[in-house]
């Protein structure tokens, strides 16, 4: 009966370190860092440095915008060091430390991250584009002089984004 105990207050030591060791490594893993910009950080964002400079604009609440994500994930791994490519949320500033960072994290997005909290949103939206509504998704590419290239409202066609990629990374073009 003894043995009998002692090995049955083994087992529970050891189912104890099992779960304890579990919900640390859960709480160490790192969310991914976004940053807060206005709208004087969003026309710095989207000023290209030397490199073509691809922009999603996106939220967590839109649908198409989380369908798009992983084809957005695989270009990002393709093109990484030959373009600059950044994502801007459109979601609530509460959702800064909560629902924006979690989805990235879920996404395996390694791209910098920011979410826009505009003084005046018509100024912000008229700023990226005359011809955006506001309406999400919208992706565009600028080339490294800050020509825009691409621009798509709605959810992107990889292959289209990629060809155009391909296009302005040719020399000669």
């Amino acid at each position: 009966m003894k043995l009998e105990t002692v090995i049955g207050g083994a087992v529970l030591l050891l189912s104890l370190a099992v779960v304890c060791a579990a919900q640390v490594s859960s709480a160490a893993r790192k969310l991914p860092s976004i940053k807060q910009i206005d709208n004087n950080g969003l026309r710095k964002a989207l000023t290209p440095s030397r490199k073509p400079l691809l922009v999603n604009f996106w939220a967590t609440w839109c649908d198409p915008c989380r369908e798009e994500f992983p084809d957005l994930v695989k270009l990002d791994a393709e093109y990484k060091g030959k373009i600059d490519f950044i994502t801007i949320s459109l979601d609530e500033l509460s959702e800064i430390g909560r629902d924006v960072p979690k989805f990235l994290a879920d996404m395996k997005a390694g791209m910098p991250a920011y979410l826009l909290k505009a003084q005046d949103d018509d100024a912000a939206i008229a700023f990226v584009s005359k011809e955006w509504s506001g309406a999400l998704p919208l992706t565009i590419l600028y080339d490294a002089s800050g020509k825009q290239i691409y621009y798509r409202q709605g959810k992107v066609k990889i292959e289209t984004v990629r060809a155009q990629i391909d296009k302005i990374l040719t020399p000669g073009n």
